[in-house]
Formats: structure tokens, sequence, C-alpha cells
């Protein structure tokens, strides 16, 4: 069961509860949150409050999150792109379209799915839910991602993860013209107000993160450019550029949807292109690199080649 505690300060009073909390707490969707108001696991004061409740200055709310229900998660025999694999940990190259680990209502065909086909004895690290998963990429982000295969490499990689000392690169396309041709991207990360599904940098309770940036070639309508995200917050890279005007190419939730003159791309033109860890057992830094993608290769290639007709 995981808790939480708010004390309402000034900015938030006359703010639903339901509201709030779903702004405040990272991966609860507005819905569940008002599940758990029903129920009593939300109090006001050291007392049950409806969703609706108007947030004074001085409230105490108090959380209870109950621990999920295990979902049955199978073995399914998906290929894999594997980079690197050994006892310890094994590198994916996952392809765009892929989901990371189940949910409600989407239990097949994952990552998970098929690591626990590919790795006998996988089942139970780090969870039922997402064994061996200690970052995630999106559903449309192609590129690099690691598991864990044991708890101490779990263990391992998330304490890294967590003090920041995995460096990760991806590739993108993003729209419009870059001012500059270096940049950092530093602005918190919270849940959107209204849209649930999306995160946004204007958020009253949002989390740190911080993206660099890199222009490798300005094309027309277009720029081609490499991320380095210092944190790892949901969206990131994707909330970031939109917010200062260059959504990624294909990206309609956060306004990339293609408009005319621009190439045609079916998901975002996000892609994890270098990953960088300390090996848990042996202590060696190893560096995997996965190319360009054919979708968004022969999109750079086609506008590369125009230039030079």
């Amino acid at each position: 069961m995981q808790q939480y505690e708010f004390d309402i300060d000034p900015a938030c009073p006359k703010q639903r509860l339901d509201v709030f909390l779903a702004e405040a707490v990272d991966d609860l969707t507005r819905s569940y949150i008002q599940k758990l108001i029903e129920t009593g696991k939300v109090t006001v004061n050291g007392a049950p409050a409806k969703a609706h409740y108007k947030l004074k200055e001085g409230d105490h709310v108090d959380v209870e999150v109950p621990d999920p229900e295990p979902l049955e998660v199978n073995p399914e025999a998906i290929p894999l792109n594997i980079v690197y694999e050994d006892d310890c940990l094994v590198v994916i190259d996952k392809p765009a379209g892929m989901v990371v680990h189940p949910a409600p209502g989407h239990s097949g065909g994952t990552l998970v799915n098929a690591l626990l086909h590919h790795c006998k004895d996988l089942a139970g690290i780090g969870g039922v839910e997402r064994p061996g998963i200690v970052h995630r990429l999106d559903k449309d982000t192609s590129g690099l991602i690691v598991a864990a295969k044991t708890d101490t490499c779990m263990q391992s990689l998330t304490r890294q993860f967590k003090e920041r000392d995995i460096q990760k690169v991806y590739l993108a396309f993003a729209k419009g013209t870059f001012e500059s041709k270096t940049g950092v991207i530093d602005s918190p990360i919270g849940r959107h107000k209204i849209h649930r599904k999306k995160m946004s940098t204007r958020a009253s309770a949002g989390r740190e993160a911080e993206t660099r940036y890199e222009v490798i070639q300005q094309l027309e309508g277009f720029t081609y450019v490499r991320l380095f995200p210092k944190t790892g917050r949901t969206h990131q890279l994707r909330v970031h550029l939109a917010s200062i005007g260059h959504p990624i190419l294909g990206d309609g939730l956060y306004g990339g949807t293609l408009g005319p003159g621009l190439p045609r791309i079916s998901r975002q033109a996000l892609h994890a292109h270098r990953l960088e860890l300390t090996h848990p057992i042996t202590g060696q830094v190893f560096k995997w690199e996965s190319p360009i993608p054919s979708d968004m290769q022969a999109l750079l290639s086609g506008y590369q080649n125009s230039e030079n007709d």
C-alpha cells in the first residue's frame, strides 16, 4: 500500500479534492482517485470527504492507495531484437508500436510477455506486472530498453536510474526551426489540469525535469535533434519540446500532427538511440547504440535527397 499526505497551502484553496490529487499524484487517474474517495481511502482533516470538496488553506489530506491486484501475465513467443544479454540483464531494441508492460485492457503482446517467454526465470523480479522492467518507453517510441534478470541487478539498475548515473540519448524530428543550435529545457512536469492522458509544464504540482538538446540538421519545416534527458518524467521529451513550440513530428497528443508540406510518419518520431550504464556485477561501463529506425531514416533520406537535387 502507498500512502500520501498533503498540507494545503495558499496556492491550492478552492480547488476540487479529486482535481488536486490527480495533479499531485503521478500515475493515478482522476476516475481512480474518485473511487478511492468513494471507498474512504481519502480523508481531509481525518474525516472522509467528497470528490467535489473545495480545499481550504490549512487542510490536511491523507491518501491510501491499495496494492494493485496482480494481473495474469502470460509468456508469449514474440520475437525480440536483443542487442546484449548475460545472466544479469538484457538490452532490447524495442520497435515502435510495442507496449512495454501489461495494463488492464492490454494484457498481451507486450515486451513483458515476450521477456517472460525468453527469460524463463524472470517472473517476480521487480513485481508481477512489470518483471525486470526498470524504465520504460512509450508505445510509439522506438529504441533501447534494459531489463533486469535478477533481484541484485534490478536493485542496482533502479539505483543507477534514481541517481541519474545511466545516460540516455534520443533522436527526434521536431516541428519548426530552432533559434539556437543547443539549449536546455528546465521546466517541471506534472499531470495536465484538464486532459488526464497528458502531462504539462504548467501543472501546479510539477516535478523537476530537465532536457538538453542539440540540433543535428535543419530541414524544411522540421529539425533533426539529439536529446539528452537528465530526468525521466512521463512523456518528458515530448512535453518539453512541445513547451518550446517544437512538438515531435507525428505526436498528436502534444501538437505534432503533420501540417501542409511536412513529411508523413505514423507515430511520434522519437528514438532511444544510446544507452550507457555500469554493469551491476562486473562494474564495466557498457554503451549500446541503436541506429535510426527505417521509418525515420526514410523520412530523413527523402528530405536530404530533395535538398541535393
